[in-house]
């Protein structure tokens, strides 16, 4: 896939110097290849489609570099409308690159995007300063992001007593619902009352899973979930979290996630408290 990568940009007059996670242009331009290795790992007809989805991915990003920036070609009200926040992950090297985010999920990183024709562009800070105050504009993106369409809604329940929604679209900023939770929970559960809070998953950016916490299924809904968190990030583009966190009153704590064999569930000491507090109920 990587040969394919670097000949496409090649094709395209553009020379990359490929490395294990990304490509690198002679202007510094950088670009992952996490999420096209997804797409080619989940494409059913296997290595022999690789190259057209290859050649699709170059083409979308290098129409991205050439095209108009859209922050200059837009009107401003275009671009509040296309406004939203949009989760990535909080590796340092990003923080400091946007300058900017709220500390809202342990281990994600809360940014602005636009949602364009062919790409979700991320915003640092400096990017913003012409467009407004960065509150104001995250206002804006969180009504946005109330109209944001969930594709699909699913129960999932197993014999042992576990149970959680799950919601899915196509939409980039799904995941980022988990912002406006209890409102997005009162369109989907039938009781939304939640004085313990929820159980909440961000596998990707395409899916929110909640369990609503009540009784003592929240232990075995508990374990469920991580394992459900840990294979939607595995396999799934544009991977957030393998981790499941405790939403209350709308504060998020990591509470339990996969060591990296995948085989065992480590849990914090809220997970425990939470599972000890309703033992029996």
């Amino acid at each position: 896939m990587r040969t394919f990568v670097r000949e496409a940009f090649a094709e395209r007059g553009i020379e990359v110097t490929v490395e294990p996670g990304r490509v690198t242009t002679d202007s510094g331009w950088r670009f992952g290849l996490s999420n096209l290795a997804t797409v080619c790992h989940q494409d059913s007809r296997g290595p022999r489609r690789w190259r057209t989805l290859v050649d699709e991915h170059v083409d979308r990003v290098v129409r991205s570099m050439n095209g108009p920036q859209a922050l200059r070609a837009l009107p401003r009200e275009r671009l509040l409308a296309q406004l939203y926040p949009r989760f990535i992950p909080g590796d340092p090297a990003l923080v400091k690159a946007f300058g900017y985010g709220p500390p809202s999920v342990p281990g994600l990183l809360e940014v602005l995007a636009l949602d364009l024709p062919e790409t979700v562009d991320m915003l640092t800070a400096d990017s913003l300063s012409g467009l407004g105050e960065i509150t104001a504009l995250r206002d804006r993106a969180f009504q946005n992001l109330r109209a944001v369409r969930v594709d699909k809604h699913k129960t999932v329940r197993d014999k042992d007593g576990s149970h959680f929604e799950v919601l899915t679209g196509g939409s980039y900023f799904i995941a980022s619902l988990a912002l406006v939770l209890d409102e997005v929970v009162r369109r989907y559960a039938k009781d939304a009352s939640a004085p313990d809070g929820m159980l909440v998953t961000l596998p990707h950016r395409h899916q929110l899973a909640f369990h609503i916490i009540r009784d003592g299924s929240v232990a075995p809904s508990l374990h469920t979930m991580a394992r459900f968190a840990a294979a939607g990030f595995e396999q799934s583009p544009g991977a957030l979290s393998p981790s499941v966190f405790w939403w209350h009153k709308g504060s998020f704590t990591q509470v339990a996630t996969q060591d990296n064999s995948g085989l065992h569930i480590k849990l914090t000491q809220e997970a425990m408290d939470l599972a000890a507090r309703f033992a029996g109920g």
